[in-house]
């Protein structure tokens, strides 16, 4: 395989606050010229508001409960609405140069996840139009038909670089996702790729090493072709 334009470093299980600080250190350095890198790690339990929150509208349970398990709440400066992060969810931050093709970017962000999700064994993952994330076929449930994500999407672009990323669902604890409408979106599950593996009697699903390694590879081949120009290097941040 061809070497990567990026670098590649996997934090283990790290705080929320400690990854988005590490983040605005890994953005400024790749903002000044530095060669892009691809953070891989998971969080505990935190819940998340992007931009299009809505002060936390989507949030179902009270924050006192909330904070009673533990979970942490945090405005962050993504896109998107309110999502989950925890513990068995594979999480990609892509500080990579995007300048202006923030539409395009998303689109390798689908592409690399898509891929992953093919070589952990899920053929049918697929974009849904007019939707950011990855999904797999969708479920009857008690006569309705739902729509099933298995991996979310939410980036910020500033000084032509991006920050955040994306999150795979693995073996992630999906009860959590109870407490909010995840996205935003009604009419969609949540899914995983252990709970895939169950319903459909594949037998033991990949663990988190596995996924890594795909999500790491399918990282390096889509991004192959890759325009890694910084533009307008000293332009005002979008």
């Amino acid at each position: 395989m061809k070497a990567a334009a990026f670098d590649t470093v996997d934090l283990g299980r790290v705080p929320y606050r400690d990854a988005w600080a590490l983040q605005k250190e890994h953005h400024a350095r790749v903002a000044a010229g530095g060669r892009p890198t691809l953070l891989l790690l998971e969080h505990p339990p935190v819940l998340t508001l992007g931009r299009k929150a809505r002060e936390g509208g989507n949030i179902i349970v009270t924050r006192e409960y909330l904070a009673s398990q533990g979970i942490e709440v945090l405005e962050v400066e993504r896109g998107g609405d309110v999502t989950y992060h925890g513990p068995g969810q594979l999480v990609a931050y892509a500080i990579f140069p995007v300048g202006r093709r923030v539409q395009d970017f998303l689109r390798l962000l689908e592409g690399a996840t898509i891929a992953a999700l093919n070589t952990l064994g899920l053929p049918d993952a697929r974009p849904n139009p007019g939707y950011a994330g990855v999904y797999v076929d969708p479920r009857e449930v008690n006569g309705l038909i739902y729509d099933q994500k298995i991996a979310s999407f939410g980036v910020a672009v500033q000084k032509n670089v991006a920050l955040h990323g994306l999150a795979l669902n693995v073996e992630t604890n999906l009860q959590h996702f109870e407490l909010i409408v995840p996205c935003g979106l009604t009419g969609t599950q949540m899914t995983s790729v252990a709970r895939e593996y169950e319903r459909r009697g594949l037998g033991h699903s990949p663990d988190m090493d596995a996924a890594r390694k795909a999500l790491a590879d399918a990282f390096i081949t889509t991004f192959e072709a890759y325009d890694w120009t910084l533009p307008e290097l000293a332009g005002a941040g979008s």
